[in-house]
């Protein structure tokens, strides 16, 4: 039997529609390795360390609160005026020796795709690596080539974001294919560096670049940040990312979450405030005791340490037993032979912090220990992996919501 032309034409739609079809991408796990320096191999705090810790992070909390009023045009209500020096705002400059329980895993960019280490930052929305024009600042670093890419596109834009102390990052903006473990997000909008900041240098700064997961509220380039993205695009079974930071397999697990990784239900709290992952904290508890109530937590596992206002970080030492350590520049200082006890409680339900998290270790006669909460110049608490470390925490974008499990 003999076909015509326009009847295969006419009859192209029913082959394909009667064609066996992709099936849907499941949600993925992906493997994540650390680096730390906080302490040394006597488990001795480094002071130099976690004073440069505190100062980066508040930084980028804080330069996070001004892009969100360039974004939409308001004030976040926990932006503080006149809180930081000149130049200050996002990633460290400081003398970190090897980067601070930061954690880092793979994605690929480009066609043909080429592999990054990255870190996954949900106080930050944004990916920024480094590009083929870079200067020394990113030595050792994988590159990011945008003409070897065929489906690179350049913006025309430019990004400068600032640091402490007055470095900056800076290139241009393009899009590009990113993809993780099979999960793609085309035409995502990336910077490609011609100038790495210090913390981001090689000594520094264990991964190519970062991958932010936070809301476009905060975004540098006010472009949507890439799971956000994958989600337009259909690429995940459920709107949600989860992260593990538990040995011995830490991971970020993209389209739902890993049942292998924790036990019983979510305790879900609603995000207050689109921008960051920010929840309500019902209370904070030390030794028993309710110190704090209805305050406002940011959920960043860029972090490390966990961060609280002044006053606030103040009341829980004097509830525990606290002491000021006047060399650490708002640290604090416990025995070392009685870790106090902590918990938070998130949607109704109490997380403690091992003490081995809040333990930063010994100094002087190893009597003393640095406590892991440090104060900030926010006016929100900050959760870094020192808490993170204990639960099993799922970020549901389409629902706005945090979801804190018991670990399994």
């Amino acid at each position: 039997m003999r076909f015509t032309l326009a009847t295969v034409i006419a009859a192209l739609p029913f082959f394909i529609a009667a064609a066996p079809q992709p099936a849907k991408q499941r949600g993925t796990a992906i493997p994540l390795s650390q680096h730390s320096s906080l302490v040394n191999d006597h488990m001795d705090a480094n002071l130099e360390a976690l004073n440069s810790h505190i100062a980066s992070t508040t930084a980028k909390i804080l330069r996070g609160f001004d892009n969100f009023e360039k974004n939409t045009g308001s004030s976040h209500p926990f932006a503080v005026k006149g809180a930081r020096k000149r130049d200050s705002g996002g990633l460290p400059l400081s003398s970190l020796g090897d980067p601070l329980n930061r954690w880092f895993g793979t994605i690929s960019v480009g066609t043909p795709p080429r592999n990054f280490a990255v870190l996954f930052d949900t106080g930050s929305s944004d990916l920024i690596l480094p590009g083929i024009d870079c200067d020394y600042s990113c030595d050792s670093h994988a590159i990011y080539d945008p003409g070897a890419s065929l489906t690179s596109a350049e913006l025309g834009k430019p990004f400068n974001i600032k640091f402490t102390g007055g470095d900056a990052a800076f290139g241009y903006q393009y899009t590009d294919n990113v993809t993780i473990v099979g999960l793609t997000a085309n035409h995502q909008t990336l910077g490609a560096a011609v100038h790495y900041s210090q913390g981001f240098q090689i000594e520094q700064f264990a991964g190519d670049g970062v991958l932010g997961m936070a809301f476009q509220a905060i975004s540098d380039y006010y472009q949507s940040p890439f799971f956000q993205s994958l989600v337009t695009e259909g690429q995940t079974d459920e709107p949600i990312f989860a992260f593990s930071f538990a040995a011995p397999g830490p991971e970020l697990y993209i389209g739902g979450t890993n049942p292998d990784m924790y036990n019983g239900d979510f305790a879900w709290a609603p995000v207050t405030q689109q921008g960051y992952w920010q929840v309500k904290i019902d209370s904070v508890v030390g030794n028993g005791q309710n110190v704090l109530t209805n305050v406002a937590g940011i959920i960043d596992t860029g972090s490390d340490l966990v961060y609280g206002p002044t006053s606030d970080v103040a009341a829980l030492y004097a509830a525990i037993g606290g002491t000021p350590f006047r060399a650490g520049q708002g640290l604090y200082c416990f025995p070392c032979d009685a870790v106090p006890s902590v918990s938070f409680t998130f949607g109704g339900t109490s997380f403690p912090i091992p003490a081995r998290n809040l333990n930063m270790g010994s100094f002087g006669d190893r009597s003393k220990c640095v406590g892991a909460i440090v104060p900030s110049t926010a006016r929100s608490w900050v959760f870094g992996t020192r808490f993170l470390s204990s639960v099993y925490t799922a970020f549901d974008v389409s629902n706005g919501r945090i979801g804190f499990a018991t670990l399994a």
